[in-house]
């Protein structure tokens, strides 16, 4: 069996670097979650704060619940899920691919975003779903840029992103777009990003951007942490929950909504799909 590497504080972009030269395969981990290499190109992103997979394929109708636990229970373990999914009739290659490309850049957001250091690199460790689509390294630290850019001139103050948000009084919340506006309905001074992102299953950086609109308009703002009395005692913001590889093929089932398509997301996606 093989040793994993343990952390060196080496920023998880330099490290997928080396690992994208040396033609590596296996897991990255960082605080925010997993990167799943195979020959130096990146063939599936985890987060604990975005939708995994079948949560986006069930729940945009391109594939029924009793499909997605049926390739789960019969090529879960072979690390097979994708392809049993195209060839029991259940989704289209190319519904797959597309699919699979949108969570992958979702979730490499927030693993790469603040370019943290990697944690550990497990050699010869594969995700439950397989083979798909494999994108090299450098597409993903740009994309990673690029919507690290894009939230910064919606709104610089990344805090946004992470501490749990209330709404500043005052300012006319009236005549939202509707997306904007049951973001705005979610922010309690408690929930975080992720936490809202859940509670409307939405991608989580979907609902980042409206966010930092939000923010931009003077609507939200990091909520101020309580500071202790003599008769309070301090309440923990709500945390994400860890990043971690599954022991048992399959993510954990929730109930979702369906989001609303993103017609520029997916054409992107079409593009890099035909430039692969």
């Amino acid at each position: 069996m093989s040793t994993p590497t343990l952390r060196t504080d080496e920023p998880a972009s330099a490290r997928l670097g080396t690992l994208a030269a040396q033609g590596a395969t296996g897991a990255l981990s960082t605080e925010t979650g997993i990167v799943y290499l195979a020959a130096g190109h990146v063939v599936h992103v985890e987060s604990a704060v975005t939708p995994d997979l079948g949560d986006l394929l069930t729940h945009s109708g391109a594939l029924a619940p009793d499909g997605w636990w049926e390739a789960i229970d019969q090529a879960g373990r072979r690390c097979r899920v994708g392809r049993q999914l195209v060839d029991s009739g259940h989704l289209a290659a190319g519904a797959l691919e597309l699919c699979h490309l949108g969570a992958l850049f979702d979730a490499a957001y927030f693993v790469l975003a603040h370019d943290g250091p990697a944690l550990r690199f497990r050699p010869g460790a594969a995700h439950w779903l397989g083979a798909v689509r494999s994108v090299p390294v450098d597409t993903v630290l740009r994309e990673s840029r690029r919507r690290r850019e894009l939230l910064h001139r919606i709104w610089p103050e990344p805090a946004v992103d992470r501490a749990p948000l209330a709404r500043v009084p005052g300012p006319d919340a009236t005549d939202l777009p509707v997306r904007r506006g049951r973001t705005l309905a979610q922010v309690d001074g408690v929930r975080t990003a992720a936490q809202i992102a859940t509670a409307l299953a939405c991608r989580t950086f979907h609902t980042l951007v409206e966010l930092r609109r939000l923010a931009a308009a003077g609507l939200v703002a990091p909520a101020a942490p309580l500071i202790p009395g003599p008769s309070s005692a301090p309440s923990p913001a709500p945390a994400s929950a860890p990043a971690t590889v599954s022991a048992e093929p399959g993510p954990t089932p929730r109930p979702l909504a369906p989001d609303e398509p993103d017609t520029a997301l997916l054409r992107r996606l079409l593009h890099a799909l035909e430039a692969l």
